[in-house]
């Protein structure tokens, strides 16, 4: 098995409470209303804290995927969220899982900058390429993007 490691920051316009509340502790709600990928969140063990899965089940190319989310930590005061993909159909086959571990920090401008350190757990000797990290980092970062977007237009959430 091999360890791909990526790190990123990504700013947002919003408040890190605000960010925190939506990308972490309401996924299961906000998210298949504004991912459109996404179509639906389940619990299927835990209350939402740590030990949690979640079932993200995604429609993909006209196919419905899904991937095995399980967090790993959450700390409200310190806006960390960190949890694994660990399997489901929409985990690559060459990758036994995918841990990310996030945190958001206050900007100057009162925004924030969601602090990413992802690693890619591979099988074998399979190897993750530029494009796929690239790829990945994209998600992460247009996931930020339209959960700021929907923050913006609905200061009331």
């Amino acid at each position: 098995m091999g360890v791909v490691t990526q790190e990123y920051a990504t700013p947002a316009a919003v408040p890190p409470a605000r960010l925190f509340k939506a990308m972490s502790l309401d996924i299961h709600n906000l998210f298949p209303k504004i991912v459109e990928p996404i179509q639906s969140i389940e619990f299927t063990q835990g209350d939402g804290g740590a030990g949690t899965i979640k079932k993200l089940t995604i429609l993909e190319g006209g196919e419905s995927k899904y991937v095995l989310h399980r967090v790993d930590e959450i700390d409200a005061e310190k806006f960390v969220y960190n949890f694994s993909i660990i399997g489901g159909t929409g985990l690559a086959e060459t990758l036994e899982k995918i841990q990310f571990e996030s945190q958001l920090v206050e900007t100057p401008n009162g925004g924030s900058l969601r602090k990413v350190h992802v690693q890619f757990f591979t099988k074998g000797d399979a190897k993750m390429s530029e494009q796929d990290l690239k790829a990945s980092q994209a998600k992460v970062e247009g996931l930020v993007k339209l959960v700021e977007t929907f923050l913006l237009a609905n200061p009331d959430y």
